[in-house]
C-alpha cells in the first residue's frame, strides 16, 4: 500500500450556492463522496421531535429521477451511510474512482427532489420508532442523556437528543412535514459537497457543474437564535429503573466549537481520559483494581456550535447512597485538581505534551483514510478552518489555558445525573 499524501483541500463555489472542497490522493483507488447539510434537531419544532433523523433515513427511500439509491450505488461497487447531530446531517459515499460520477449523480438527484413517497415514509417511520424502542427504551440507561439535555438545556433546542423526545413525535409526521422539511433545509445554498481520493481537481469540478449546477438555489429557513440560560441548568437529578449498576453523569456547560474554551476543554477531557496514563483511568480504574468502587469511568465533550457539555461518566460497583456520593466526589475532584497549580496537582508541560502527541496520532492515523478526509474537509470548510492547522492549533495551548478554563467550568453551572437501580 502506497503511503498517504498530503491534504490539499481545493475549493469552488457553484453559482447557486454549493461550496466544494476536494483532495486529491492517488494512494487510493477510491474515492469518497461527502455531502453536509447544515441542519439538524436544534431546527425541529419541540412537538415535533426527531424528523431530522427521521429525514436522514429517507433520503435513501427514493429520489425524483432515482427509486433505489444504495442499489445504483452498489451496482457501482460502492457504499454509503449518513449520521444526524443536533447540528449537521451529514451523507457519505465511498466508490472506486472510475465510478465517481454514480454518486455525483445519486447525491444531486436527491437533492433536487426526493420522491416523497408514501410507502417509504410509512416503512422509515417504523424503523426509526423502532430504533428509538431498542436505543431508547429496552436499554439499560438508553434514557439517561433525555434526562441529562433537558437537565442541561431548559428550553433550548439542544434539550432533546437526535432520537427525538417520544416516538409518539415520529408517528404523527405526515407528508406535508416531510415536504416542509427537505425544501427548508436541503439545498445547494445549504449544504457542503466534499471530495477526497483518487479524482482530480478538474473531474471534480466538471462533475459538480454538470449534476449540481442546474439544482435551484432555495430560501431555506431561519435558524432563530436560541441563547444559552445557565440560570436554567438542574443540578441533580436523579432516576431509579431496571440497571444493573448505578450510573453517574456530571455535564459542565462549555464553550461552542471554535469559542475560547472549546479546544482547551477538549485537552482536559484528554488529560482526564485519554489512555491509560491519563488521570481518572490512573486514580479511579488502575488505582482500584479489584474491589474498585469504579467499573468503568471517562470523559467527553459533546462538541456542539452552540454551548456544549463537558461531561464525566462513570457506572459504579456498589448502589450505595455512600458510593454515589464518594464517587462522584471523586470524579469532581479530578477536575478540581486540574484546576490547580502544577505543584499543587495541576496540568504539567510534560502531562500536556502526552496528550499533545497522542492527538497528532489519532489525526495522523485517522486522516490516513480518504473517507475521513472528506467527512472532516466538510466540517472544516463550514467553520473556514483549515485541517492542516489543526494540530499546530492544538499545540499552542499552555498548561495555563487548561487551569484557566477548568476553574472557569466549576466555577460555573453543572448537571448531576444519579441512575440508579430499582430497589429490590
Amino acid at each position: 500500500m502506497n503511503a498517504p499524501q498530503s491534504i490539499n483541500p481545493r475549493r469552488f463555489t457553484l453559482p447557486n450556492g454549493l461550496r466544494v472542497v476536494h483532495n486529491y490522493d492517488s494512494s487510493t483507488a477510491m474515492v469518497a463522496v461527502d455531502v453536509l447539510y447544515d441542519t439538524g434537531a436544534r431546527d425541529e419544532d419541540p412537538a415535533m421531535t426527531g424528523i431530522a433523523h427521521l429525514f436522514e433515513h429517507l433520503m435513501f427511500g427514493g429520489s425524483e429521477n432515482i427509486p433505489d439509491f444504495d442499489g445504483v450505488l452498489q451496482d457501482a461497487g460502492g457504499n454509503s451511510n449518513a449520521w444526524t447531530s443536533n447540528d449537521f446531517t451529514n451523507f457519505y459515499d465511498t466508490l472506486p474512482g472510475q465510478n465517481v460520477e454514480t454518486a455525483f449523480y445519486l447525491e444531486s438527484d436527491r437533492m433536487l427532489a426526493l420522491s416523497f413517497s408514501d410507502k417509504a415514509l410509512e416503512i422509515q417511520r417504523g424503523v426509526v420508532i423502532e430504533e428509538f424502542k431498542e436505543r431508547v427504551l429496552n436499554q439499560p440507561y438508553g434514557d439517561i442523556y433525555h434526562a441529562l439535555r433537558k437537565a442541561v438545556y431548559g428550553e433550548h433546542p439542544y434539550s432533546w437528543p437526535t432520537i427525538g423526545i417520544d416516538p409518539s413525535h415520529i408517528a404523527k409526521v405526515g407528508p406535508d412535514d416531510i415536504r416542509k422539511w427537505f425544501y427548508a433545509h436541503y439545498a445547494p445554498n445549504n449544504a457542503i459537497l466534499s471530495i477526497s481520493g483518487n479524482v482530480t481537481f478538474e473531474r471534480v469540478h466538471e462533475l459538480a457543474h454538470k449534476w449540481f449546477g442546474p439544482i435551484p438555489r432555495r430560501e431555506t429557513a431561519h435558524r432563530p437564535e436560541a441563547p444559552f440560560d445557565p440560570s436554567k441548568v438542574i443540578p441533580y437529578t436523579e432516576i431509579r429503573s431496571a440497571v444493573p449498576r448505578p450510573m453517574i453523569i456530571i455535564a459542565y456547560p462549555m464553550a461552542a466549537y471554535g469559542q475560547e474554551g472549546y479546544a482547551e476543554a477538549d485537552t482536559v477531557t484528554d488529560i482526564l481520559a485519554s489512555g491509560k496514563a491519563s488521570r481518572i483511568y490512573r486514580n479511579l480504574i488502575a488505582a482500584q483494581a479489584g474491589d474498585g468502587l469504579f467499573a468503568q469511568a471517562d470523559a467527553s465533550i459533546s462538541g456542539s456550535e452552540d454551548t456544549g457539555m463537558l461531561m464525566l461518566t462513570a457506572i459504579l460497583t456498589r448502589n450505595g447512597d455512600e458510593d454515589i456520593s464518594e464517587a462522584t466526589a471523586l470524579l469532581k475532584n479530578e477536575m478540581e485538581r486540574l484546576a490547580m497549580p502544577e505543584d499543587e496537582g495541576g496540568c504539567s508541560p510534560r502531562e500536556l505534551e502526552r496528550v499533545f502527541n497522542r492527538f497528532e496520532t489519532n489525526f495522523r492515523l485517522q486522516t490516513m483514510s480518504y473517507l475521513n478526509v472528506a467527512v472532516e474537509m466538510a466540517t472544516d470548510e463550514y467553520h473556514g478552518e483549515d485541517i492542516n492547522a489543526r494540530v499546530a492549533l492544538r499545540r499552542r495551548l499552555t498548561s495555563s489555558d487548561i487551569t484557566r478554563t477548568t476553574r472557569r467550568l466549576l466555577d460555573g453551572p453543572s448537571a448531576t445525573i444519579i441512575y440508579r437501580p430499582d430497589e429490590i
